[in-house]
């Protein structure tokens, strides 16, 4: 009995499966035609939980209108913290704001200050990351945790192993990141070659908006600007 139990559940669960791939069809179509319309923009990622009298909230709010001001639109994932910093500061910038939702049980609830046609929701962090990542012409990555690094290493694998075209990704704060920047070439590269010395030239790390621009804008007089497959 219980052998069929379970594999009744199994059969059950597998047909539920079939039908979930209208559902993640349904997100790539809608963010495709949505964000195919948007233009160059930048992406800014951080943590959820810094509240706006931080210095990150208050410099990813300058950093979004620094990227606004030179022509590119702001991407964050809709939510509070750093998230809702880089949509206010495009926000007040005058410039193009998005924000790419995802159903959260906890932190994420979409913010004020994303364009009211410019607010995408999503279910499946995979889709939601393959927008993140085509229509990107940058990352600034501030201070996070987890999903941070996540989006981080996940953009940096897809450079790496030309999945994607190379772009700008920018580590906003040495005081958070140089720790995590030592280990990599200390342990990744040196000790254990599981990484090309190259690859951590992926990497810019900063501590002013100015100098993120900087190497936006220099990397753009170089190459176009498209979206990166």
């Amino acid at each position: 009995m219980r052998k069929e139990a379970r594999e009744k559940g199994w059969n059950e669960k597998k047909t539920n499966d079939s039908w979930a791939t209208f559902k993640i069809l349904s997100e790539f179509v809608m963010g495709f035609e949505r964000m195919s319309r948007i233009g160059p923009c930048v992406s800014i990622f951080g943590s959820a939980r810094l509240k706006p009298d931080h210095k990150y909230y208050k410099l990813a709010t300058e950093m979004a209108e620094k990227i606004v001001e030179n022509g590119y639109g702001v991407i964050t994932g809709g939510g509070p913290g750093i998230m809702e910093a880089g949509n206010k500061g495009a926000h007040l910038g005058g410039g193009t704001s998005v924000g790419l939702n995802i159903a959260l049980p906890f932190e994420q609830h979409d913010n004020p200050y994303i364009d009211h046609d410019k607010s995408l929701d999503f279910d499946y962090f995979f889709a939601r990351k393959v927008m993140f990542v085509k229509y990107s012409q940058g990352f600034v990555v501030m201070p996070g945790g987890f999903g941070t690094l996540d989006e981080l290493f996940e953009a940096i694998t897809l450079i790496q192993t030309n999945k994607i075209g190379k772009f700008p990704i920018i580590l906003f704060g040495s005081e958070f990141w140089t720790g995590l920047l030592d280990w990599v070439k200390g342990t990744l590269d040196t000790e254990f070659a599981t990484i090309s010395p190259e690859d951590i030239d992926l990497l810019h790390v900063v501590d002013s908006t100015d100098e993120a621009i900087q190497i936006i804008n220099d990397f753009y007089s170089k190459y176009s600007l498209s979206p990166n497959f």
